[in-house]
């Protein structure tokens, strides 16, 4: 005897309780997908994304593309240096932050000249005839930045010392290109 509640129905019957066999859980129609082939080819397209993706990072920069920064990299140095300098006056200059300076200008100017080996030939052209350019007036300026020295002199020959060094590096190192 089957036992019925007002506005309740009957029971369902066993084979309606459960889901139908090409349906999922949730009522879904579609038949399920075969989980081995689709899976594989996933995995098989991560492994190649990930072995691109670390040789691409293994790649690094070339030599010439190193030896470029480099270069840009003490160029924009030597540049800060001068700014300093030319900033100091008769007050604020010491005769240790001149002297530190122009050690880091020399610092500067051999890590251009070791990186020029693995620059190309054109660039390598420019960038030698460039240091040697800027060298020589370095080493000029600091020869004659020591000679006849006196109180009323010395604000004037740093100035001028320091203006020397600013337009050659104008002339000879500015132009080399960092872009």
């Amino acid at each position: 005897m089957t036992i019925t509640t007002p506005g309740l129905g009957t029971p369902p019957r066993a084979a309606e309780a459960r889901p139908h066999p090409r349906r999922d859980g949730n009522g879904s129609s579609e038949r399920p997908r075969p989980r081995g082939r689709s899976t594989l080819t996933l995995s098989l397209l991560l492994v190649a994304a990930l072995a691109f993706a670390v040789a691409l990072a293994g790649c690094g920069q070339s030599a010439q593309d190193k030896a470029k920064g480099q270069v840009c990299s003490a160029r924009a140095d030597i540049n800060k240096q001068l700014q300093y300098l030319k900033g100091l006056t008769i007050t604020t200059a010491t005769a240790t932050g001149v002297q530190n300076s122009l050690k880091a200008i020399g610092s500067d100017l051999k890590k251009i000249k070791d990186a020029q080996p693995q620059l190309d030939s054109q660039r390598k052209q420019q960038v030698q005839s460039a240091n040697q350019e800027f060298s020589a007036t370095l080493q000029a300026v600091a020869s004659n930045i020591g000679q006849n020295l006196s109180i009323s002199n010395v604000g004037a020959q740093l100035k001028s010392a320091v203006q020397q060094l600013a337009h050659a590096y104008q002339t000879a190192l500015a132009p080399i290109s960092c872009s």
